[in-house]
């Protein structure tokens, strides 16, 4: 317990009681109420936002990068090379690369992969794929994490729709974050649209809490209803990034790398993910 005249635990450097005082009186009031509460170490303070900040600068800087030399014929090895040249160049080191044993410094899903599709000199961007870039940066310790969907050459209508309808998916869901609000807002906002234009929304995989680690709490699922789950607090950062299937919301791992996931009906998936911040007037997008 942090008596009134103590520094507050944040690590601002306040009094306790000109900090996070009236704040935690608030946790507590919902908490009694039978609110689910974030707990403090997911509470990133002034110094850790920063530092998440010039992470997101990389990962920013990065998807960019992407975004100006992808194209029909290149194969997602040489998207993995750009990942990793870029970030190390500037000071940063690919999250992904060797995590949980992932070899790549990206991931890279292509058509009827939801995520985790893993860069290869064999997957070469043909004509009318979407493709599904996705980053995550370390710099000092603080992680950013952010994807984007890539259109190659001439697409179907059916595939621009779903990337479009995705995307709007995500803003949606961005909008839905406000200070003391839930987290099951942001999956009620997403599946209510993906919906209302005849998709499904992956559930085995969604959002998470970055910053600090590449993964923290709280999961945040982008399908849910409103006014349940988590609260969200001035401080939290999470990831918004929304697997959206033109078909079946079914899906599986393939064998072959024990990595990838695909859509179990062979239908086009797609995501955009943003890694944000909730402040107390609303939301700021640190990484897009």
């Amino acid at each position: 317990m942090t008596s009134r005249n103590e520094l507050c635990w944040c690590k601002s450097g306040l009094k306790y009681k000109k900090c996070h005082l009236e704040f935690d009186e608030k946790l507590k009031k919902l908490k009694r109420e039978g609110h689910i509460v974030p707990p403090r170490n997911i509470i990133k303070n002034k110094e850790q936002i920063e530092g998440i900040r010039k992470s997101a600068k990389i990962n920013n800087g990065l998807l960019d990068l992407v975004s100006k030399n992808i194209r029909q014929g290149m194969n997602t090895e040489e998207i993995d090379k750009l990942a990793y040249d870029y970030t190390v160049s500037n000071g940063g080191i690919p999250a992904t690369l060797n995590y949980e044993g992932f070899p790549k410094s990206l991931c890279t899903s292509v058509n009827d992969e939801v995520c985790h599709g893993i860069p290869s000199e064999d997957v070469i961007l043909k004509n009318g794929d979407i493709v599904n870039v996705d980053v995550t940066t370390i710099l000092n310790g603080y992680y950013s994490d952010a994807s984007r969907m890539f259109m190659i050459g001439e697409v179907s209508e059916e595939a621009r729709k779903l990337v479009e309808v995705t995307r709007e998916c995500l803003r949606r869901g961005v909008e839905a974050v406000k200070p003391w609000g839930f987290l099951g807002d942001i999956g009620a906002a997403v599946q209510e649209y993906a919906e209302s234009n005849g998709y499904s929304v992956v559930r085995e995989f969604g959002g998470h809490g970055v910053g600090l680690d590449i993964h923290e709490e709280p999961f945040v699922c982008h399908a849910g209803e409103r006014g349940t789950g988590m609260v969200l607090v001035p401080g939290m950062v999470i990831t918004v990034e929304p697997m959206i299937n033109a078909g079946s919301d079914e899906i599986f791992i393939d064998d072959r790398d024990g990595w990838t996931v695909r859509t179990a009906d062979g239908s086009l998936s797609a995501q955009w993910e943003h890694t944000i911040l909730v402040t107390e007037e609303g939301v700021e997008i640190i990484s897009a």
